[in-house]
């Protein structure tokens, strides 16, 4: 069974024809999510929504702040995890920091994030000897991490509350539980399988051993406690009235942000916007728009500002240390910076 899916998936491949569905899906939802932002955006106050934003407390903004700053401190961690298992346990956690965290912020407003967030991920891992196939290794696992995390949540929220993904989904709520324990089923059937046997992806350079049953587990861990994160800063920042409770929020959130990734739209704009209009239409529209706002400026355009001053700084750093590495070299004998050293002997840059 298992070589007939692989047979299956190389005719696939070779056909372009996951590429062309996954087009075909990007199309489809963000045209949905057009149509439904229509619809739902008619007769909307422009000034209600201001107005909604300038009454939003002080203490919400800087705790939805703190709760934002907790999910990329959060996702630092996919990055640690993905370096150390792939090997090269010599990289420091700032650089993990630093690539895990301009990377993510970089591709969730560019779009593309597997490609964006690579680009930057390679420009900064390469100063530390690290080829493009091991940046794709790192790619896969943090993605793994993700996407194991939003099983596990998705999975339990479900299965408490299954209506709350009725909202979006419109399947009656008996369906939404059969998903979700379906899902936890398989996340479960995963990490058996896992934690049996060594497990090996991938052919060649690009093979990747994936983690054991115990660091499966700590995948999903932080996976989990990322999304926890962002869907509180979420929370703090919808209306209080109705008060629906986080875990419908989460739901709610979680299949909002997935379905954006799914349109790979820049931020998920349009599509996510639209996922909660509708999960959420018991809130008043123009106050959950606000809430809304305020959560892309914190989540994504705050970061991003941050990412690319970092960034413009590490050229500058880098570009200084490479005018001085011959004055160096003649004049100096002390064992130059690690980083300075692998920049020498590549060619390349980075800090």
């Amino acid at each position: 069974m298992l070589e007939a899916i692989r047979r299956a998936m190389a005719f696939l491949r070779q056909k372009q024809i996951l590429h062309r569905l996954g087009v075909v899906i990007s199309i489809a939802v963000i045209g949905i999510a057009c149509y439904v932002l229509y619809h739902m955006l008619r007769g909307i106050d422009t000034n209600e929504v201001l107005e909604a934003i300038k009454s939003t407390e002080p203490r919400q903004i800087a705790l939805a702040g703190l709760f934002v700053a907790a999910g990329y401190f959060t996702l630092t961690f996919y990055d640690l995890f993905a370096v150390r298992a792939i090997g090269h346990a010599h990289v420091p956690y700032r650089i993990n920091a630093l690539a895990a965290f301009t990377s993510y912020s970089i591709g969730h407003n560019v779009g593309a994030s597997v490609f964006t967030g690579g680009a930057v991920r390679y420009r900064i891992y390469s100063a530390w000897g690290l080829n493009a196939i091991d940046v794709a290794k790192i790619c896969f696992l943090a993605g793994l991490t993700f996407w194991l995390g939003n099983a596990a949540v998705l999975g339990l929220g479900i299965a408490y509350h299954p209506e709350a993904a009725a909202n979006i989904d419109q399947l009656p709520p008996w369906l939404n539980r059969t998903l979700a324990f379906a899902i936890i089923i398989a996340l479960v059937a995963y990490v058996v399988w896992v934690w049996t046997q060594p497990r090996v992806v991938g052919r060649g350079p690009w093979t990747v051993t994936l983690p054991g049953g115990p660091l499966t587990l700590l995948q999903i861990a932080i996976g989990i406690v990322d999304l926890g994160f962002c869907a509180l800063a979420m929370y703090v920042l919808v209306p209080d009235e109705p008060n629906l409770g986080f875990v419908v929020v989460a739901v709610i959130f979680v299949s909002a942000t997935l379905l954006g990734f799914a349109s790979h739209s820049p931020g998920g704009l349009g599509v996510f916007d639209a996922a909660m209009l509708v999960g959420l239409w018991q809130m008043d529209r123009e106050d959950l728009l606000g809430g809304m706002l305020l959560f892309r400026l914190l989540y994504y355009i705050a970061p991003f500002v941050i990412s690319v001053i970092l960034l413009t700084f590490r050229e500058v750093i880098v570009g200084a240390r490479l005018k001085r590495l011959p004055q160096a070299d003649s004049g100096s004998r002390a064992e130059p910076h690690h980083e300075a050293v692998l920049v020498r002997k590549r060619g390349d840059s980075g800090v």
